[in-house]
C-alpha cells in the first residue's frame, strides 16, 4: 500500500463571541482537514490548526509524501524536518490558536501522523485504539466547558460576522454562568465543570466558583485564567478555593511562577500553556511546577508522541488529562481514541465541541452522551467526511477572510483601549 494523494483543505466555522484571558473569540475558527488517500483508495484522515503559516507548512510536505507508505513514520518526520520551511518564531508569537511555543518539526509531523495511523488501522481493518494498544475503556469521560460571553445582538451590533442566533445568550455575571452549567449538563450529561476565568475580577471567578459548587456539589470542578493571575492574587485566591477544585489550571505565568505558586498551597495545578514539549517536561521535573499535564496532540507531535508524554507521567507520578483547541468532530475522535488506550488518564478530558454548531462528518456531529464519547467498533477513527460539508465549510473560509486567530485584535472592535497583559490582576 502506497500513498497516491494527499488533500489539505482549509475550512472555516462559526464561534459564538467567547471571552478570555486573551481577548475575545473571532467569529471563525480556522482549521486543515488532512485527508491521506492510498493506492487501494482508503482515505486516511486527521484535523489542526488552519493558519496560514501552519497551512503553509504542511502544503510544503503534502508534495513529497506520494510514493511513501503510511507505516514509515521514520519517512514522514525526515520528510517533516527537511521539506517544511521554518519561518521562525517572530511569525508565530501573534498566534494564539496555533502553538503554545515555537512551530516545530514535531507539530507538523503530527498532523500528518494521525491521518497515516487512522489509514493504518482502516487498512487493518481495526479501530485506531487498537493499532495505539487497545482500548482500556469504551467511553472517554469529557467536561462542561464554561465560558463568559456577550450576547449575540451585542455582539452582532459591533461585528455583524457573527452569528444570528446563538441558543446560549449572554453570560457576564455569576448566575448566568450557573445557568450555562445547567443547560449544558442537561444536554451532555458532563460530569466534571470547567470555567475560563480571568474576564471577571478573581473575587466574582471565586464566587462563580462557589455557586457552582452550591448547585452541582458532585462535579469536580477546575479553574482557569490561562495566567492571568499575578502570584500574590493567585494565592490569596488559594485560600478561598482551597476544598473546592479538583485542580488549580495555569492560575499565574511561567513554569518557576507554577512551582512557587504550588509550593506556597499544595493545591495541584494544572497547566497546558507551561509544559507543552519534553523540555518542559524535563525542566517541570526539577522544578514541581505542575502536577496534572493537560495533553494535546497537535501540540506533542501526534499520538505516539502522546503515549510517550502518558508513559513519562505515569513514570514521575503526574496526573494526566487532555486539552481542547476549538476542534472538529475529527479530532474530538482522534482525542476518544488516543485517550481510550491510555490507561493513566486520570481526568475527563477538555472540548470546545459543544460550542461549534457546524461539522463535516457524514454521519452528523459526534454525540456526547452522560458526559462521555463512545469509541466505534469501525476501523480507524470511525467517521467519514461529508464532502458536501466539507466544501461549504472550505468556502466559508474563502468567503470569511480569517487565516488565523487573534483575540486581542478581535477584543480591541469592542473596547479600544483594551491590552493583552499577563498578569491581568
Amino acid at each position: 500500500m502506497k500513498i497516491r494523494q494527499v488533500r489539505v483543505t482549509p475550512v472555516a466555522v462559526r464561534n459564538p463571541p467567547l471571552l478570555n484571558n486573551g481577548g475575545l473569540y473571532n467569529p471563525y475558527t480556522v482549521r486543515s482537514i488532512i485527508e491521506v488517500e492510498a493506492d487501494n483508495g482508503l482515505i486516511g484522515l486527521g484535523e489542526t490548526f488552519g493558519d496560514k503559516l501552519v497551512l503553509d507548512r504542511l502544503s510544503s510536505v503534502r508534495e513529497h509524501l506520494v510514493g511513501l507508505s503510511p507505516f514509515d513514520l521514520n519517512a514522514l518526520r525526515r520528510l517533516t524536518q527537511t521539506q517544511a520551511p521554518h519561518p521562525g518564531s517572530e511569525a508565530f508569537r501573534f498566534l494564539p490558536g496555533s502553538w503554545n511555543g515555537n512551530p516545530t518539526d514535531a507539530k507538523i509531523f503530527g498532523a500528518f501522523e494521525v491521518a497515516f495511523l487512522d489509514l493504518q488501522a482502516r487498512h487493518l481493518g481495526i479501530p485506531l485504539c487498537e493499532l495505539l494498544g487497545g482500548a482500556v475503556r469504551q467511553e472517554v469521560p469529557f467536561s462542561a466547558y464554561l465560558f463568559f460571553k456577550y450576547g449575540t445582538d451585542y455582539a452582532r451590533k459591533v461585528d455583524a460576522d457573527y452569528a444570528e442566533h446563538d441558543p446560549w445568550g449572554e453570560v457576564l455575571n455569576v448566575e448566568q454562568l450557573v445557568g450555562e452549567a445547567r443547560r449544558m449538563i442537561d444536554l451532555y450529561g458532563f460530569r466534571s465543570i470547567k470555567v475560563k476565568a480571568g474576564i471577571l475580577t478573581p473575587d466574582q471567578d471565586v464566587a462563580c466558583i462557589k455557586a457552582l459548587r452550591k448547585a452541582f456539589p458532585d462535579h469536580p470542578l477546575r479553574l482557569d485564567t490561562n495566567g492571568g493571575w499575578s502570584q500574590d492574587t493567585a494565592r490569596r485566591m488559594a485560600e478561598q478555593l482551597a476544598g473546592d477544585l479538583e485542580y488549580y489550571e495555569d492560575p499565574t505565568p511561567g513554569l518557576g511562577g507554577m512551582a512557587d505558586l504550588h509550593l506556597a498551597t499544595g493545591l495541584p495545578l494544572a497547566t497546558n500553556m507551561v509544559v507543552t514539549d519534553f523540555d518542559e517536561f524535563r525542566r517541570n521535573i526539577t522544578v514541581n511546577g505542575v502536577q496534572v499535564i493537560l495533553s494535546d496532540h497537535h501540540y506533542w507531535g501526534g499520538l505516539r508522541a502522546t503515549q510517550q508524554l502518558a508513559h513519562l507521567c505515569e513514570m514521575f507520578d503526574i496526573g494526566l488529562s487532555m486539552h481542547s483547541n476549538c476542534h472538529l468532530g475529527i479530532s474530538l475522535m482522534v482525542m476518544t481514541h488516543i485517550a481510550a488506550a491510555t490507561p493513566n488518564l486520570s481526568y475527563a478530558c477538555d472540548t470546545h465541541y459543544p460550542w461549534f454548531t457546524e461539522d463535516l462528518l457524514l454521519d452528523g456531529r459526534v454525540p456526547i452522551k452522560d458526559g462521555n464519547v463512545a469509541v466505534r467498533d469501525l476501523p480507524g477513527i470511525g467517521v467519514e467526511l461529508d464532502r458536501r460539508a466539507l466544501a461549504e465549510l472550505h468556502q466559508q473560509y474563502l468567503r470569511c477572510g480569517s487565516h488565523g486567530r487573534d483575540d486581542a485584535a478581535q477584543m480591541r472592535k469592542f473596547k479600544p483601549d483594551w491590552e493583552r497583559k499577563k498578569p491581568r490582576f
